[in-house]
C-alpha cells in the first residue's frame, strides 16, 4: 500500500493501526512484571503489613563517585520504577546514590486486593525500605501520584528529608469539592475495560496535547500488557483502590507545614484532573487540571519554595523534555 497517496487522515489512521498491532503483537505481561527487565538490578524488601507478606521492589544503583547524597524517586499512578532510567544515569553521573521503589500495588511488588490503601502507608512502607538500607537523610523526587506520596513522607518523616522536588504532582486541588465520588466497584469495572487504545488515548490527551512520540509506547505496554493475562482482575482493583486513595486523601491543605527546602518543576501545559470526566458543567471542568495556575498557587503555599515552570510541557517533563528538566534538578541538588 502507498501510503502517500492516500488522504492524510487515512495515513494517520494506518500507521495507529501498525503502531497498535505493533504493541498488541508483544508478550503478555504477568502481574508482577517478572517477565519485563528493568533498566537495572531489581532487589526485593520483604515485610509484613495489615496481616499480608508483602514484598517491596526497588533499585538501588551506586555512582561510580559517590558526593555521598542519596536521591529517592517516587512514581506516578499509572508508572512504575522503570521510567525512571535517564533520570537514574544523570543523578549517577553527577554523584548521587538514588533509590527507586515500586509502591506496594504497583510494578514489580505486592499487589494485595485486602490492603487499605493509604498514603500514610506507602509513606510508612518506604520508610521500611530506607531504614532497611540505613539511610536516614535523602533528597526526594515524587512525579504525579509520586508527589502526593513525597509530601506525605515529608511531613511525616520531616527529619529524613534534606531536599524535597515535587514534578507535575497530582493533588494540588481538591477534586472532590467539584467532582462527584466514583466508587471503588465503578473504577473497577472501568479498569477491568483498559487496553492498549484506552491507555494511548489518555496519555496522549492529558500528557502529550496530542503530539505523540514512538518512545512513549513503552508506558502504555506497561500498563496495557498486562490486560490480558488471567489475574488481571487483581490489578485493576488495585488499580481502583489507589485511584480512590488519590481522589479522597488531599494533600493540598498541608502544604504549608512542609519545612524541607523545595522545589517545583512543572509542566504548564498539563491538564491531569481526577474525575474531571465527571463534571457536568463543562464550565467547571474547564478549569480543573491548570497547571499554569496551580504550580504559582503551590508555591505560595510552600514557605520559600522555588518553581521552575517548563512552558509547553505535558505531565511528564522527564520523559518529554528530559534536558529541561533534569537542568534545574540537578542545579536544586548542588545548591
Amino acid at each position: 500500500m502507498k501510503l502517500f497517496s492516500l488522504p492524510i487522515s487515512i495515513v494517520i489512521l494506518s500507521l495507529f493501526y501498525l503502531m497498535s498491532n505493533a504493541q498488541t503483537s508483544r508478550h503478555v505481561l504477568d502481574i508482577m512484571l517478572s517477565n519485563y527487565q528493568y533498566p537495572y538490578k531489581v532487589q526485593y524488601l520483604n515485610f509484613k503489613s495489615q496481616g499480608e507478606n508483602l514484598k517491596m521492589a526497588y533499585m538501588d544503583v551506586q555512582p561510580q563517585t559517590t558526593n555521598g547524597h542519596t536521591v529517592v524517586l517516587l512514581h506516578g499512578k499509572n508508572f512504575n520504577g522503570a521510567y525512571w532510567k535517564t533520570t537514574i544515569q544523570a543523578l549517577n553521573q553527577a554523584g548521587y546514590r538514588v533509590i527507586v521503589p515500586d509502591q506496594i500495588g504497583f510494578g514489580k511488588s505486592s499487589k494485595p486486593i485486602a490492603y487499605q490503601f493509604s498514603f500514610q502507608q506507602l509513606a510508612e512502607n518506604t520508610k521500611f525500605l530506607l531504614n532497611s538500607l540505613k539511610l536516614n537523610k535523602i533528597y526526594l523526587l515524587g512525579h504525579s501520584m509520586g508527589g502526593m506520596l513525597a509530601t506525605r513522607f515529608s511531613l511525616m518523616y520531616p527529619e529524613m528529608v534534606d531536599k524535597l522536588i515535587l514534578e507535575n504532582p497530582i493533588g494540588l486541588e481538591d477534586w472532590k469539592l467539584v467532582a462527584p465520588y466514583t466508587s471503588i466497584d465503578q473504577n473497577y469495572q472501568t479498569e477491568l475495560k483498559t487496553d492498549y487504545e484506552s491507555v494511548r488515548k489518555y496519555q496522549n490527551a492529558f500528557y502529550y496535547d496530542n503530539k505523540w512520540k514512538p518512545e512513549y509506547d513503552e508506558w502504555v505496554y506497561l500498563l496495557s500488557g498486562w490486560t490480558k493475562a488471567s489475574d488481571y482482575p487483581t490489578v485493576a482493583l488495585v488499580n481502583a483502590k489507589t485511584t480512590d486513595m488519590i481522589f479522597t486523601q488531599p494533600v493540598v491543605y498541608e502544604f504549608q507545614h512542609i519545612k524541607a527546602a523545595t522545589l517545583l518543576i512543572i509542566g504548564t501545559r498539563d491538564r491531569t484532573a481526577i474525575g474531571k470526566n465527571t463534571v457536568k458543567d463543562p464550565q467547571l471542568a474547564s478549569k480543573m487540571g491548570l497547571y499554569q495556575h496551580l504550580g504559582k498557587e503551590t508555591q505560595q503555599k510552600i514557605k520559600g519554595s522555588k518553581l521552575v515552570e517548563l512552558d509547553n510541557v505535558g505531565h511528564l517533563p522527564h520523559i518529554e523534555v528530559f534536558d529541561r528538566f533534569i537542568q534545574p534538578l540537578i542545579s536544586f541538588l548542588q545548591d
